[in-house]
């Protein structure tokens, strides 16, 4: 489908916002100018009557202002539709812009929203610009549900687009902590175990088994999240056998004792099989117990990491022997 049309229009309607923005920053270099025609004439005119024409002055650069905002918007969206994705952001970041001006905060974090939104399709680094714009404007109004939410939006975009992950953990951790300031803990959790993945990842083992128990704890507590406390609990021990078998034996011991229901899963018969398997260096075994699991439960790649890591201090310790 030809949307050439459409973007013609909408840069025709670029040329007229912004001439109605001209007409309105005219109008406000006068102001100066009116102000001393008040002083001038306040011994001729009443105040009242002063006041209104003041307010018709006013009101006049504010409505071409208004107008300049619909029509960026308008040229976002034909924009949109022809998918020129970056001239659509910056449409829609001039609105966001005026809006400001005009003290409009709620509007302006809405296009600069949707601005980011069109960016992310072009420039993921301007959409990552025009959605911090964005969570700066929440979190002043005190929205920051809102503002947590856009913090993970950013965080995908440096998991995905820019594959910067410490600044993705940065994002996730940050909209945690917004979560948690307004009481939604799950919410919060879901970010959190972002974080603790790609801790674990970058073997930080610590912050990860942190993250994994204080999940885990609130889960086994919930009705509806218990099942998914042994989760939790098995990938915490994983974390801890990465570091050193002794501190994981231990650690499952106080899960089986926190949380009884876990001595019964899969997950933790695993470990124990994995625990023995390490202290009788015994990689066939090893990787027998891994496989029998694998037939049910599938291995994610977080999974087969940690579990190859634990692996290799196996191989490790027989190669010192020999």
């Amino acid at each position: 489908m030809d949307n050439s049309g459409k973007e013609k229009e909408a840069t025709a309607l670029m040329a007229e916002a912004e001439k109605k923005m001209k007409s309105s920053q005219s109008f406000f270099g006068a102001l100066f100018g009116v102000w001393y025609w008040c002083e001038l004439c306040m011994h001729l005119t009443s105040f009242a009557s002063l006041f209104n024409q003041s307010h018709l002055f006013f009101h006049s650069g504010g409505s071409k202002m208004e107008e300049a905002c619909d029509m960026y918007v308008r040229a976002a969206n034909m924009y949109k539709m022809a998918k020129n994705w970056c001239a659509a952001g910056n449409a829609f970041s001039q609105a966001a812009r005026l809006h400001l001006q005009m003290q409009s905060k709620h509007d302006a974090a809405t296009n600069f929203i949707d601005a980011g939104n069109a960016f992310k399709k072009a420039d993921p680094q301007e959409a990552i610009n025009c959605l911090n714009r964005a969570i700066e404007i929440y979190t002043d109004m005190g929205r920051f549900t809102i503002a947590a939410k856009h913090h993970i939006t950013i965080a995908e975009i440096y998991e995905t687009e820019l594959v910067d992950i410490d600044k993705a953990v940065a994002h996730y951790e940050q909209a945690a902590d917004y979560y948690k300031g307004e009481e939604s803990t799950s919410s919060a959790n879901k970010c959190l175990l972002k974080v603790a993945t790609y801790a674990a990842q970058l073997e930080q083992y610590p912050k990860a088994i942190e993250i994994y128990e204080q999940v885990g704890t609130h889960a086994m507590d919930s009705t509806l999240l218990k099942y998914s406390a042994k989760d939790h609990f098995f990938k915490a021990a994983l974390c801890h056998f990465c570091v050193d078998a002794h501190n994981a034996q231990l650690a499952v011991q106080k899960y089986e004792e926190m949380f009884p229901a876990f001595s019964d899963s899969r997950e933790c018969k695993l470990l124990k099989k994995l625990l023995d398997a390490h202290e009788e260096q015994n990689v066939d075994a090893y990787t027998d117990s891994v496989k029998e699991f694998d037939t049910i439960s599938r291995l994610d790649q977080w999974l087969t990491t940690m579990l190859l890591r634990i692996k290799k201090t196996i191989q490790d310790d027989e190669s010192d022997l020999r």
